[in-house]
Order: structure tokens, then sequence, then C-alpha cells
């Protein structure tokens, strides 16, 4: 069997005999958890193994933790973890504290992560935010300044790299100009080159990263009305060539009301523009059965690795199992120590 190109989700806290059908036919190349999969640690250690059984192999397992109001791994079982805007605050008054801040903070998810055999991370985010636009990205966003955010993103991606989990870096190239929300809208960006050019400085500045996320943005000085993750021209053009990323690169949710038309011409149109990978989260959709048609559809439309997205599949891989040695107890008393102001709010 040939794995396909593509990221699909769970229903619920159980593999359903559906799921597991699915999964053993078309192996998909990663799986990611949603909150409707992350009960208890028991249960996703059950979950993963379930999901391996099924596709044969240890398949990557990916999740949204990033901090703050985006994780899936919720209190009171996971420790409660900072914004990125805390990470920020803490920056701005003291740099180097930050930044081992972002690290060490980034290194203790990474540890509940590959506690649960979760080995990819959907963070840290790298948009940009701009005074009156949509709160999605807010306070989830490492700063304003292109410098400043890429510097506190590579010691989160640090952070997680040495706990064993693979980063990957998100809204590429750039979400914080979104004037709406991309779940339930296709947002229109109208800056021109001169502003947009710090939004993607911010990226290049990560370009080395294993894996990023597309923004389901349209830019009206590249290519206007079409989303970044379906545009030639943002992808080959501005992500490959100007930003110079060179990761993997997997599509934000195919399930987003930003895009148009059937998954299936969604996928297609995501791999022909360049993507490597599809992700699918269906996360408008309530009912196990709507879930697994989805799913099914995104796995018949992902054809089989390439030989380039593969070999940057084979990247990420690699980066996501080499774990440096650890005292979790330690690290946890060092990070209060560094960062009063969270253990107060925590």
């Amino acid at each position: 069997m040939v794995t396909k190109a593509c990221i699909l989700s769970v229903s619920g806290p159980i593999l359903t005999p559906g799921e597991r059908v699915l999964f053993s036919a078309h192996d998909p190349w990663g799986v990611i958890l949603m909150g409707r999969s992350c009960v208890s640690k028991s249960q996703i250690r059950q979950l993963v193994a379930d999901i391996w059984d099924a596709t044969g192999r240890a398949t990557l397992i990916f999740i949204d933790q990033e901090g703050g109001r985006v994780a899936r791994l919720k209190a009171p079982e996971w420790p409660l973890f900072p914004r990125g805007e805390d990470y920020a605050l803490v920056y701005q008054s003291d740099r180097e504290r930050g930044l081992e801040a972002a690290w060490l903070g980034h290194r203790l998810i990474a540890a509940e992560l590959a506690s649960l055999s979760i080995h990819a991370d959907c963070a840290p985010v790298v948009d940009l935010p701009v005074p009156g636009a949509h709160d999605v990205i807010g306070d989830r966003a490492f700063g304003t300044e292109p410098e400043q955010v890429a510097d506190i993103a590579r010691a989160a991606l640090k952070g997680l790299a040495d706990g064993g989990v693979a980063g990957v870096v998100k809204h590429i190239p750039g979400h914080g100009r979104s004037m709406s929300d991309s779940h339930l809208e296709l947002p229109r960006v109208t800056a021109g080159a001169n502003e947009l050019a710090r939004d993607f400085d911010a990226f290049a500045r990560l370009a080395d990263a294993p894996m990023a996320m597309t923004a389901h943005i349209a830019y009206d000085s590249i290519d206007p009305g079409v989303a970044a993750t379906l545009s030639p021209a943002v992808i080959q053009g501005i992500i490959r060539e100007r930003i110079g990323f060179d990761g993997l690169l997997m599509t934000d949710d195919l399930g987003m009301r930003a895009l148009g038309g059937s998954l299936t011409t969604r996928a297609d149109g995501a791999i022909a523009a360049g993507c490597d990978v599809l992700l699918h989260c269906s996360g408008f959709l309530k009912a196990p059965d709507e879930i697994l048609a989805e799913m099914a559809e995104v796995a018949e439309a992902s054809p089989f690795l390439a030989d380039k997205a593969l070999q940057r599949a084979q990247r990420a891989e690699a980066m996501s199992t080499a774990q440096m040695p650890f005292d979790g107890q330690a690290g946890w008393a060092r990070f209060h120590e560094l960062f009063p102001e969270f253990r107060a709010m925590a």
C-alpha cells in the first residue's frame, strides 16, 4: 500500500469501524486529533494505538497545541500554556528571558505530546496582526514586528524539536491582515507589496522550518480572489521563491468555508498549486458518518506523495523523534521562575 498525501481527522475519542477501514485502505500520511478526540491521556494513547494498527505503521500524529485559546489538550487533564502574546510581553521586557520562556514552554508542550505519541504540533503562529484586523489571530501572535515574531517562533520550534515534536509554522505567507475569519469566508487582503513584505519577512526568517501550513487568504496584489492555498502565484512565487521555504507545505483545513467548490475541487486545486499534503479536520461537521464521508472524499482526491514531497515528508518525520534528555519537574520549576506572570494567571 502506498501512503496518500493527506492528513485526516478522527470523528471522536475512539476509532470507528468505518474510520479503521478508511485508514487501512488509504494509509494517510498523517492523522490530526481535534478537541473532540481528546478526553484523557489513556484514551488518546489507545486511539493512537488503534490508528497505527489500522495503517500498519507509526503514522505521524498531529495536533493544534499552541497554548492560550488554541489548545486541544485542555485543563484539568493537561497543563495550561501561555498565549503567544504572553511570550511577546516577556520578550519585550527582557529578550533573553522571553526566548528561554518560549523554548521551555514549547519543550514542556512537547513532553506532553510525546508521552501520547503525538509528534507533530501545528504551531507556532508566525502571523503579524495589524490594527483593526479580525481577532482570529490576535493574542495568538508573538508580536507585530517580523524580527521579534521570528525570534520567538524559532525558540518555540527548537523547544518542540528538542522534545521530539516537529513544528508547523502557520499561516504562510501571512494571515495577520485578515479582516474576517477564514473558517467562515474567504478574507481578502488589499495591502500592497511594501506592506506584505513585512509579513513575508517573518516567514523568510524561518524558511528552514520542517513544515508550514497555508493561509486561506486572497491577496489582491498577487492573485485577486484566489485563496493562497489554491494559488500557484502565491505558493510558487511567494512561498517557495520569495520566502524560500522548502519544507513540507500542508493546506489549512480543506473543510473551511473560505474555499469554494467541492472538497475534490479544493483538493485538486491545492495539489495543482503546489501544496504537498492535504489537511482535513471536519471542523464544521458533528455526525461521524458525515466526517467519514468527507475524509473519504479527501483521501480519494489525494495523489501519492511525489518525489519532492516525499523528501520533504521524510525530513519532517526525521525531526519528529529525536527527543533530548529532559527533567520535566525541573523544567516546570524553571518555567514558573522565568514566567511568574503566567503562574499568577494560571
